[in-house]
């Protein structure tokens, strides 16, 4: 889990926001988060083969069940599936 991670998951929960990348691009810059466009999406693309987001079929992403409980703290290190 990047720092970047932390910071589109937690920007999304906080926020209790479903955003396609380029509109959460923009809402993170507008919050003084220097977080590059493409490494927004990197970064979603990732968290969702992880299951820390999913995606409509809008394009839109959210936070998930477990990428609230990370957020939240209540992860077990085998549930991370980190692939690392």
């Amino acid at each position: 889990m990047t720092l970047s991670d932390s910071i589109v998951l937690e920007f999304l929960s906080s926020h209790d926001l479903e955003l396609p990348p380029k509109a959460l691009h923009a809402n993170l810059d507008r919050h003084g988060h220097d977080i590059g466009y493409s490494t927004v999406q990197l970064r979603l693309s990732e968290l969702e083969e992880h299951g820390f987001v999913s995606k409509a079929d809008s394009g839109y992403y959210q936070v998930t069940e477990k990428g609230q409980r990370w957020l939240d703290h209540e992860l077990s290190e085998d549930e991370l599936d980190l692939g690392e």
